[in-house]
């Protein structure tokens, strides 16, 4: 590996999404771009949950030609991300292999997830329980590396290896962190994202239970309206999503088409509270610019936003003045909006679907409006994209993740 050049430049040039939008990354943008919802209304009174809408998937992508050692070794979400990592190989190397075109040894995969295979795990604790059998593969469910281990063994990836736990963050941090390694010289190409599937009554208790998830009972277009007056709380949603990474160089010298260029990471933690927001915004502020320093960028080169935008009533005023702190003056120049308001929050996954989003809006020059968003909550008073999608010269983009544990993440996403 030649290591003369640090630090190296790192482009896109593959991606892949499973969510309740679509079963792949294109279906996901028309839906978008179509103003469709990927969640509906749910009726689970009877287990004393009072959320009424979820994204659920209701197949799952084939995993046909993955060997039967892997496939049934794998939890649901698991299998997502597999299949969300196959659509991004097919799309960077087309009929061929990483291990094709470079070292096995160059090669990694950094998949994470936030609550991994805990629904799986619960059904197979039932089963003994039931029967005093369960699957002889459970090991497998509760290892939180399973979904990297996978991606590894199915391509031959033998390169840096890892599997970040960062809650809602996750699937930005393992852009960002991949988009590290690469850039250090510790590898050539990385598979990163992440995956998440929180389906049963036990999981979607848990977390409505601190009274974060959406409210309300009846009106959809309420359920997730994020910067809104009318925000309660956000959609659980399940899904995958995953990007192929690689150095630059190397990339153009195999012919592979870039889609777009990886240019600044930023990752700083609140340290304050399991689930609120830091109140000094000092943490997201810091992440925000040290993406931009990275990136060798200033505020007004930034020409869209992908917020976190959850759609709760802390996150949504919290992140709108820390853009505000980070960007100063510029931020009320910058076009933003939250697709959560089309997906739902997919938890691990949201960070590395928003990050495709932002390359697909590369892609089309177009910014994606901010849904529901009716009764703008004057608090929350950047440009958020409510009145329709909008068309625009679009270079760089900055995309937002913030988690549970005080997790906070940005990457910068630009044209070459």
């Amino acid at each position: 590996m030649n290591n003369s050049s640090l630090p190296r430049r790192v482009v896109v040039t593959g991606y892949g999404a499973v969510t309740p939008l679509g079963m792949n990354s294109e279906q996901c943008w028309q839906a978008i771009m179509n103003y469709q919802l990927g969640y509906r209304y749910y009726d689970r009174f009877n287990m004393d949950i009072q959320t009424r809408f979820l994204g659920i998937i209701d197949e799952e992508p084939s995993l046909k030609g993955v060997p039967a050692a892997i496939r049934r070794r794998l939890p649901r979400y698991a299998r997502l991300a597999l299949g969300a990592a196959r659509e991004a190989i097919a799309m960077a190397f087309q009929e061929r292999t990483p291990a094709d075109c470079y070292d096995p040894l160059e090669c990694g995969v950094i998949i994470g997830s936030g609550w991994a295979a805990y629904d799986d795990i619960c059904a197979n604790y039932a089963d003994i329980l039931r029967t005093g059998l369960g699957s002889p593969f459970g090991c497998f469910f509760s290892m939180p590396n399973v979904a990297t281990a996978a991606c590894s063994l199915n391509w031959g990836l033998r390169g840096y290896q890892n599997s970040p736990i960062a809650a809602c963050a996750t699937g930005t941090m393992a852009v960002g962190d991949a988009f590290e390694v690469i850039r250090s010289g510790r590898a050539t190409m990385m598979l990163a994202g992440a995956g998440e599937s929180l389906r049963s009554d036990a999981a979607v208790w848990n977390i409505d239970v601190l009274r974060a998830l959406t409210s309300e009972q009846e009106d959809i277009t309420k359920a997730c309206c994020p910067f809104s007056l009318d925000r309660n709380g956000f959609v659980l949603s399940e899904g995958a999503a995953v990007l192929c990474l690689e150095e630059m160089a190397a990339a153009q010298a195999r012919g592979a088409t870039i889609l777009g260029e990886v240019k600044g990471y930023g990752n700083y933690s609140d340290a304050v509270d399991f689930t609120a927001p830091a109140e000094d915004k000092l943490a997201r502020q810091k992440t925000i610019q040290r993406a931009l320093q990275q990136a060798g960028l200033t505020a007004t080169e930034i020409d869209y936003i992908n917020a976190h935008g959850t759609s709760t009533p802390l996150n949504d005023l919290n992140e709108t003045e820390a853009i505000k702190l980070a960007l100063g003056p510029a931020a009320s120049t910058i076009p933003v909006s939250s697709t959560k308001s089309y997906s739902g929050h997919l938890i691990a996954a949201a960070g590395s679907f928003e990050s495709i989003i932002c390359l697909q809006a590369l892609q089309h020059q177009m910014m994606p409006a901010t849904l529901h968003l009716k009764n703008a909550d004057p608090q929350c008073d950047l440009d958020y994209i409510s009145e329709g999608h909008r068309a625009g010269t679009l270079r760089n983009i900055l995309n937002l993740s913030f988690g549970f544990g005080g997790a906070n993440a940005a990457v910068v996403i630009g044209k070459v």
